[in-house]
């Protein structure tokens, strides 16, 4: 139900004519002021357009109109309307680029095509504004203009927003498999890191001559009786 007639400085011309309703009433119905309708009944304002009647446009019912004039206190309510029509629905489609940025959109495919992989095409028709058959030219290097392409962030050429771009490669993410993350790496048991070495019996070995070191080994013995006594 509408609030407010079709026409409203049309009907308030037929009503100022054709009935005895107040000022008040009368910008009450037609959400007009009522200086602006007393400016009607003094010819001063709407000069030139033709009154419009309410009742026969279904706007307002006769006997709405009746109680109204009887009774200069009742603020007219308006009438059913007879015809409901469905509200339009908003088809979803591309964006839409403006004529300056649409020669920008063939680098912004080509750096998404580099940057994100995982979009898809209905995605990335989303972000800028173009069609499938583009964005397959642009894939298979196939464009009229590849030789001269450059990748270029659409964000930075205006052509989305970030929030935009950061929502279709997150959609694009889900469900995939992550890398696998680097493993926790966790402190060494105690008894690891407080145990004593063992001495190093092996007899030591010269590396230039190949042979034992009989100083060597002879050393570690007498380290080791000192250290028992």
């Amino acid at each position: 139900m509408s609030h407010m007639p079709l026409m409203p400085k049309a009907t308030a011309v037929w009503l100022v004519d054709n009935t005895s309703l107040s000022f008040e009433q009368i910008a009450d119905f037609c959400k007009l002021h009522p200086l602006e309708v007393k400016g009607i009944a003094d010819g001063e304002v709407a000069q030139g357009i033709k009154g419009l009647d309410p009742v026969a446009s279904n706007q307002l019912t006769r006997e709405e109109l009746d109680t109204a004039i009887a009774d200069p206190n009742h603020k007219l309510v308006m009438a059913d309307a007879k015809v409901r029509l469905p509200e339009p629905k908003t088809k979803k489609g591309p964006r839409y680029t403006p004529v300056s940025k649409r020669q920008d959109r063939p680098d912004a495919i080509l750096w998404l095509v580099k940057s994100h992989p995982e979009l898809k095409d209905a995605q990335i028709m989303r972000l800028v504004g173009t069609t499938k058959s583009t964005i397959q030219s642009v894939r298979e290097r196939k464009h009229w203009n590849s030789a001269s392409l450059q990748a270029r962030d659409p964000v930075m050429l205006g052509l989305c927003s970030q929030i935009d771009l950061d929502n279709e490669v997150r959609r694009a993410s889900k469900g995939k498999p992550q890398p696998d993350a680097e493993p926790v790496r966790t402190l060494l048991p105690a008894e690891q890191t407080t145990a004593v070495p063992e001495p190093d019996m092996s007899p030591a070995v010269d590396d230039r001559k190949g042979s034992i070191d009989a100083d060597n080994v002879f050393a570690k013995l007498g380290g080791m009786k000192r250290s028992e006594q």
